[in-house]
């Protein structure tokens, strides 16, 4: 890396990190593949409940994705640690992009023609237990391979950056994916997704070779992931963001009854629906622009937990609106408390982890993470089923203020948290 700047060069320099070479093509290959994921969860969602009308289907697909994904997250994690990261990750792409190739496929007219709406619904969630594999190993990939582009001195603005690329992935994805259903159908957005991921891979073959950090000795597959599980959970501030953090959006996540809330209450159809997924993520992306550009430099613990409470506040908001415009507003700004979270989660994870631990803490970080979005995409399904859509979506968000308020008083090691 002889042509990066000098760390005295860099001081306070917001564009460090994407100055140099291979990190831009990093970023810029997780974006075209988060955004192609982002896009498929937006067709897939709709496209289920146009299928079966019923919100309970809905909670499956993340049932489906969530299985495989919790199941390989340690192995995926000493998986990536032992391996050739570069290879991995094309890999990963690869799979993926033969998932949406079959949905491409199933969408088609002829398929609709010879298989009934729950046959087809069946293959969906079958396609989406393969996908929940491949983000197994591919979502933590990304994560430890951060840190074998940019120098230490750079991996806070590295990782600033990298979320703010994957937020605004997340942006583009929803809102486009939602535009895109109402003007081209599923299979034209197919084709987009499709489209996507073969650029993702062209970027990402460009990365250089990444071999595994040396480790002392070899270990065994379950030691090493053993290894892995106990760093977390001794690093006080790792394990307190990402559980805090998973509590919160498992039970106040609203995103996985967008599909109902935008078809049945606000009726606003799919370009609606586009506007509500994205709106969050803007939310998102505008507070981690700003905190890439003005970083935060104290009490990030304290800021933290009021940004979830935040996020739960904004959630109840929504599930007792009637008007499109004040449940955006409310969406956007849970997306500007999460966004908080985001980067300070992020930045603790890249900071407190060893190199040859990457792999494995990633995985551990996946677990928490897909815990939260699939896990609670699933308990979405069940808790409307249960209560209704709206009431759930309410005690969601009464749920993860209590999360913050047990979190204030029972850790105070989080909230005293600086870095």
């Amino acid at each position: 890396m002889a042509d990066q700047p000098s760390p005295t060069q860099i001081t306070n320099d917001p564009f460090a990190a994407v100055r140099i070479p291979e990190y831009r093509h990093l970023m810029i290959g997780r974006f075209c593949f988060v955004m192609s994921l982002r896009m498929m969860a937006t067709l897939v969602g709709w496209w289920v409940y146009q299928l079966t009308k019923n919100p309970f289907s809905i909670g499956l697909i993340g049932l489906a994705e969530v299985i495989p994904a919790l199941s390989l997250a340690l192995y995926s994690g000493h998986k990536i640690d032992i391996s050739e990261k570069r290879k991995l990750l094309l890999k990963c792409i690869f799979f993926y992009s033969c998932a949406a190739g079959i949905l491409l496929f199933l969408s088609t007219a002829a398929i609709h023609d010879k298989l009934d709406n729950h046959a087809i619904t069946y293959i969906i969630y079958i396609v989406i237990f393969g996908t929940g594999i491949i983000r197994a190993f591919a979502g933590p990939v990304f994560s430890a391979m951060i840190a074998t582009v940019v120098p230490r001195q750079y991996l806070q603005n590295a990782t600033t950056w990298m979320q703010g690329s994957f937020l605004s992935a997340s942006v583009t994805g929803h809102a486009v994916g939602g535009f895109l259903i109402a003007f081209f159908g599923n299979t034209g957005t197919l084709v987009i997704i499709c489209s996507l991921l073969v650029t993702s891979f062209i970027l990402l073959f460009q990365l250089k070779s990444k071999p595994p950090a040396a480790v002392r000795g070899e270990k065994k597959t379950w030691e090493s992931v053993k290894e892995g599980l106990r760093f977390v959970f001794q690093t006080k501030e790792i394990l307190g963001a990402l559980s805090l953090d998973m509590f919160a959006v498992l039970f106040g996540g609203a995103v996985a009854m967008l599909p109902v809330f935008a078809s049945d209450f606000l009726k606003v159809g799919p370009m609606g629906f586009g506007w509500l997924n994205a709106a969050s993520d803007i939310g998102s992306i505008c507070v981690v622009v700003f905190l890439t550009l003005v970083p935060m430099k104290r009490a990030q613990g304290k800021k933290l937990l009021v940004a979830v409470a935040g996020f739960g506040v904004c959630i109840i908001i929504f599930g007792l609106s009637n008007l499109f415009f004040l449940s955006f507003v409310a969406l956007l700004v849970s997306g500007m408390m999460d966004g908080i979270s985001v980067v300070v989660r992020g930045t603790v994870m890249q900071l407190k982890t060893p190199d040859h631990m990457r792999g494995r803490v990633s995985s551990v970080g996946s677990m928490f993470i897909n815990s939260s979005n699939e896990l609670g995409q699933f308990e979405s399904g069940v808790m409307s089923k249960l209560f209704g859509v709206r009431p759930s979506v309410v005690i969601g968000g009464c749920v993860t203020i209590v999360v913050v308020l047990v979190t204030w008083f029972k850790a105070p090691t989080l909230r005293k948290f600086e870095y």
